[in-house]
């Protein structure tokens, strides 16, 4: 039986720490998001899709899917 994908993360801001439980789109990697804490904007880390992947408790689903597996 295949794993699983996981469509929730929790991201966490590098600026003010702050951790929130978000949706991740299924079909698209999400570059960019604004803390609703501190309004930082945050960009994927080089070499990740997405913020999900950089910020993110669980990677993207689209990882997610290629890996067979979460973070």
């Amino acid at each position: 039986m295949p794993n699983a994908i996981v469509l929730e993360s929790v991201l966490t801001c590098p600026q003010c720490g702050v951790a929130k439980l978000e949706s991740m789109p299924t079909d698209a990697c999400q570059f960019y998001y604004e803390c609703s804490n501190c309004k930082a904007l945050l960009r994927a880390n080089p070499g990740d899709c997405c913020v999900f992947c950089s910020f993110g408790s669980v990677k993207c689903p689209p990882i997610q899917a290629q890996h067979g597996c979460c973070k």
